[in-house]
């Protein structure tokens, strides 16, 4: 199966089955029109909106693999919890509470 057709876990087979998705077709593709030209510009800024770049980065991106309860528990609590998921980190390993962005 094509990865972009790809069922997620979360969603039932009878619920994928359920939904209507016809191919475009060329007439609607040259209908089209930009979501910045059709969206009101609050809702398309809000949609599009990216954090920039740290202005000194202290931080590293990493790929990590870690329990689905783990990062459940950590997504039920809202918003910042990977910034919640570093703390626990550092005081795991004993490490100081960043006050400056430089650790210990």
């Amino acid at each position: 199966m094509p990865k972009q057709n790809r069922k997620p876990d979360h969603i039932s087979q009878e619920a994928w089955d359920a939904v209507d998705s016809p191919p475009l077709t060329e007439r609607m593709l040259r209908n089209m029109r930009p979501a910045r030209e059709v969206m009101p510009p609050e809702l398309f800024e809000k949609l599009t909106r990216r954090r920039g770049p740290q202005k000194a980065p202290t931080k590293e991106a990493v790929s990590l693999r870690l329990d689905r309860d783990v990062v459940e528990y950590f997504r039920a609590q809202g918003p910042g919890w990977q910034s919640r998921i570093n703390e626990v980190l550092r005081e795991s390993v004993g490490l100081k509470k960043q006050q400056d962005g430089k650790g210990i």
